[in-house]
């Protein structure tokens, strides 16, 4: 860490300020963006949301689970429509909450030139980003890699890293990961995807290291938000913001950036509701259940001739879920302006949805998610072929990484290596970083690679 950022680090706050946390910087910067200098047409914000949606690694999106694995059904969501679906949640969560801060604090817009459609832009980039780190086979793709190093023939490596390494790999992070993809160098590439500060700190819902594990009840200590590897980056990413360090001693975590609440209520939002649409459509929940809970959350807005006017199924569900996202995206809203300032000084642990008036029906609806479509027979056994398929790739992959980086690869691991993309062929001196590697390596496969080279790897794909 360079001096700036200790004497930074030194410099105790009791809250984050707005023009800090909007920081247009990127990675490699030598001096100070200003959004008054911004051109009209391409605002860095803007520029962040182009470079996630044409980049590989989103593209992969459209061939991984969201609720069905390895489903071909026209009407389930893939992580790629999820996200898409969630960044335009989040587009209008944080237009509307820029609103009112501007509003409150309208020397944000008349010294720096900041306006409310730049916190919608922020916010539907990170949302575009959230799950852009996220294995192949849903959560359950996340569990194989770690289970890999926790019970798997990878536990082997466990004496050759430190604690907080060995951490990062047997409670494999999807947001960690994510962070890698956005930020990572690769030779000729500096700073991967690049994003603004700001999208990164919202992106960062949990802004903390692999251990200690769950060290406090509070929400951003929940998870992980980055490996070992990028300790040093996040660190400067989260200082340049102003973000408020929450740890000691040689731990590093910091209280949220106040935008990364709307991106979680983004995802939240439309993962209750859009996989229970999803359940629906697949028969996996009755149309009873849907009109029971989904009523609750839009009674106060629904439009009885036009909803009794629909005659299909899809239309009726389609027509309740518009209308519950609308109740919900106003109500987190609410729950953020009320709680701007406690969120400014690092004192609000909760999701946003866990202080909304729509709580009990939100759970109610997660709970017959979890056991009719997140329980199905369909998704236990797609996840079961998931783990297979992983853990074996992991396997071959890293044995024949190692072999290679300590002169004793055999021809079989030349051509287990022959596999791997071009980018990825680049060695690590290290072990912890070859293991990671080629764990990064394994979680941007789609389902449908990894299946394919699974078979491959097994004699079992015809050629």
């Amino acid at each position: 860490m360079n001096n700036n950022f200790k004497n930074a680090a030194s410099n105790s706050k009791s809250h984050m300020n707005w023009e800090q946390l909007l920081s247009l910087r990127r990675q490699g910067d030598t001096s100070k963006r200003l959004r008054k200098e911004e051109l009209d047409t391409r605002i860095g914000f803007e520029v962040d949301y182009d470079r996630i949606i044409f980049s590989a690694a989103f593209r992969s999106l459209q061939d991984k689970t969201q609720v069905i694995p390895l489903s071909k059904t026209d009407f389930v969501h893939t992580r790629l429509t999820h996200s898409l679906e969630v960044s335009v949640v989040g587009r209008s969560l944080g237009r509307l909450v820029g609103k009112k801060i501007i509003e409150k604090y309208p020397y944000l817009k008349e010294i720096h030139g900041f306006d409310m459609n730049d916190f919608g832009a922020i916010v539907a980039a990170a949302s575009l980003a959230h799950d852009i780190g996220n294995p192949p086979f849903g959560h359950s793709g996340e569990k194989a890699i770690g289970e890999y190093f926790a019970i798997g023939n990878g536990k082997q490596y466990k004496d050759q890293l430190t604690q907080k390494q060995w951490q990062d790999l047997i409670d494999f992070e999807g947001n960690a990961n994510g962070f890698t993809v956005l930020t990572a160098s690769r030779s000729g590439v500096s700073g991967g995807i690049r994003p603004t500060y700001a999208v990164l700190g919202a992106f960062m819902k949990y802004p903390k290291e692999s251990l200690p594990k769950k060290p406090t009840s509070n929400i951003a200590d929940k998870k992980y938000g980055f490996f070992q590897s990028d300790k040093a980056f996040f660190e400067e990413v989260a200082l340049e913001l102003g973000l408020l360090s929450n740890k000691s001693g040689g731990d590093i975590g910091f209280e949220r950036h106040p935008l990364a609440y709307l991106v979680e209520a983004a995802d939240d939002i439309c993962y209750t509701i859009i996989d229970f649409e999803d359940g629906i459509n697949l028969g996996l929940v009755s149309e009873d259940f849907a009109l029971e809970y989904l009523i609750k959350l839009v009674k106060d807005n629904i439009d009885a001739p036009k909803y009794n006017a629909l005659t299909t199924k899809e239309d009726r569900i389609s027509y309740l879920r518009a209308l519950a996202i609308g109740s919900l995206i106003t109500d987190a809203v609410a729950v953020f302006i009320e709680n701007e300032a406690a969120i400014l000084e690092g004192k609000f642990p909760f999701a946003l949805t866990d202080k909304s008036k729509y709580k009990a029906q939100m759970d109610d609806i997660i709970k017959i998610s979890v056991k009719n479509i997140y329980q199905s027979r369909e998704v236990i056994e797609k996840e079961l072929v998931g783990y297979q398929i992983i853990q074996t790739l992991l396997d071959k992959f890293i044995t024949a990484f190692n072999n290679k980086s300590n002169g004793t690869a055999s021809n079989y691991d030349n051509l287990i290596l022959k596999m791997l993309p071009e980018k990825f062929l680049e060695q690590k001196e290290d072990l912890y970083q070859r293991l990671l590697h080629i764990c990064h390596y394994v979680s941007l496969l789609t389902d449908g690679n990894a299946l394919e080279m699974f078979e491959t790897i097994n004699g079992t794909k015809r050629v």
